[in-house]
């Protein structure tokens, strides 16, 4: 059973993974840096023969600020890319089953309603980032890439673009599915319902502001990141 299956963690002192050690039992581990540390293949192996987990369930990495993304390529590549390239190999030598944090900003971005077949190009570095590790993810067969457009409860922002179409889901809600996909392969878009991010984050924050994304923003931000659910509806009636 899924409950008696050790399942790790990186990234267990992020946004999300603080929420999911909140919601889990005591058979998933949260390694700390110095226990497992994603740039240093040795710790990641040494950790591994410890523990032996079933599952990996990779969240490390770097996202906000985004604009970093864009003024240190070098942090970026090594936290993001080459970080989750270390651990596909590790997951291949042992056989683990990897559960890979994607983003819907690894799509083109301006029509939305993507399906998970649908051809990629992300317009920033951190989306670049994303789908570059999804490329060592995607060559490891026993893998699941989730391509997730998640956000904080309750929203924390001031501002919410009115011009931004996303899938906006909580923390919290996101993880009732996540319990229920974690034995899938393949690629799987996770998200809420399609809106503007103004018009989501007016449902809970009355006073929260509307602003627009310029063509002059930077970093560069997708219009229409929307995806398509039907995938996932199917296999969770969701």
């Amino acid at each position: 059973m899924l409950s008696k299956n050790k399942i790790v963690v990186t990234g267990g002192n992020g946004r999300f993974g603080k929420i999911l050690r909140q919601n889990v039992g005591s058979n998933y581990f949260f390694p700390k840096k110095n226990e497992l540390n994603i740039l240093n293949t040795k710790s990641i192996i040494k950790y591994f023969k410890k523990v032996k987990p079933k599952y990996l369930i990779h969240l490390a990495g770097l996202s906000r600020p985004m604009i970093l993304h864009e003024k240190d390529i070098k942090k970026s590549i090594k936290l993001n890319i080459i970080g989750t390239a270390n651990i596909v190999i590790a997951c291949e030598q042992f056989n683990i089953k990897l559960i890979y944090f994607s983003s819907s900003y690894v799509y083109p971005g301006n029509k939305g309603n993507y399906k998970e077949t649908d051809a990629l190009f992300p317009i920033n570095n951190y989306a670049w980032s994303k789908l570059g590790a999804e490329c060592a993810a995607q060559m490891y067969k026993n893998s699941l890439i989730l391509r997730v457009s998640m956000t904080e409860e309750p929203f924390i922002h001031k501002g919410a673009y009115a011009n931004m179409i996303t899938n906006f889901i909580f923390h919290q809600d996101f993880i009732k599915i996540f319990k229920k996909i974690l034995n899938k392969k393949g690629v799987l878009n996770i998200g809420g319902k399609t809106d503007s991010v103004y018009n989501f984050a007016k449902r809970y924050n009355k006073k929260v502001k509307r602003i627009y994304i310029k063509k002059s923003s930077f970093p560069k931000m997708p219009k229409n990141s929307s995806m398509s659910l039907a995938k996932l509806k199917k296999i969770i009636q969701y």
